[in-house]
């Protein structure tokens, strides 16, 4: 066991952040490289005022259309996200790893008892992706395996952290399992529908460039 979390604990981070950090490079080049050859006036009617217009109202909650249309979802989406990004970077455990092994590198963590509760937030948000998929006609009509596999990955490194915050389990089994479940997700990141954390920027700037500049009307 202590190999196993010598393994996961050292070379595997490495590998995951590179993988994570290559793979988006590689990700986003090859959108912005197929939107080129696809539409080829793309770099000309790119608008960064209609772009950070159309990230702030998207990224805002109830701050588009879409949104106020389905309040529960977009509440629990909005939490799911805040959750998704604030337990990996302010996680006390995470930052000293991250210090002692990555140039010294840290910032302020948040209270264990906050970041606990995001980690159910994230969690709670997987149920409800996954309640919806099974319940609703329109939604269940366009699931795939590949969404649940998504859903899993996704839930399987906070499951796991919760796991070992509570002590359920054994501490090193459980401590191991959640950073080979984080390392995964982190890999998978550019090649699966994770990836929008890198294409949201460009498509979404992209479309709404293309609605400001040329159809004359807001894309939110």
């Amino acid at each position: 066991m202590h190999g196993f979390y010598a393994l996961v604990s050292g070379p595997l981070v490495w590998v995951a952040f590179a993988v994570f950090l290559g793979g988006g490079a590689w990700k986003l080049w090859r959108l912005l490289s197929t939107a080129r050859r696809k539409d080829v006036f793309i770099h000309e009617y790119w608008s960064w005022s209609h772009a950070v217009q159309s990230y702030l109202h998207w990224l805002t909650p109830f701050g588009s259309e879409n949104s106020r249309r389905q309040p529960v979802m977009t509440v629990v989406t909005f939490l799911f996200h805040l959750g998704v990004v604030v337990v990996p970077l302010f996680t006390l455990g995470h930052l000293v790893l991250l210090e002692e092994g990555a140039l010294g590198l840290s910032w302020p963590a948040l209270p264990d008892a906050v970041v606990d509760a995001f980690a159910f937030v994230v969690l709670g948000g997987c149920a409800y992706f996954g309640w919806r998929r099974l319940a609703l006609p329109q939604v269940r009509s366009v699931t795939s395996a590949a969404d649940w596999g998504i859903l899993a990955l996704v839930a399987a490194p906070f499951a796991t952290g919760i796991l070992a915050y509570h002590g359920i389990g054994d501490a090193l089994l459980m401590t191991s399992l959640h950073m080979l479940a984080g390392e995964v997700m982190l890999a998978a990141i550019p090649f699966t529908r994770l990836s929008h954390m890198f294409t949201f920027w460009v498509t979404r700037g992209y479309t709404a460039s293309e609605f400001g500049s040329v159809r004359h009307v807001r894309d939110w």
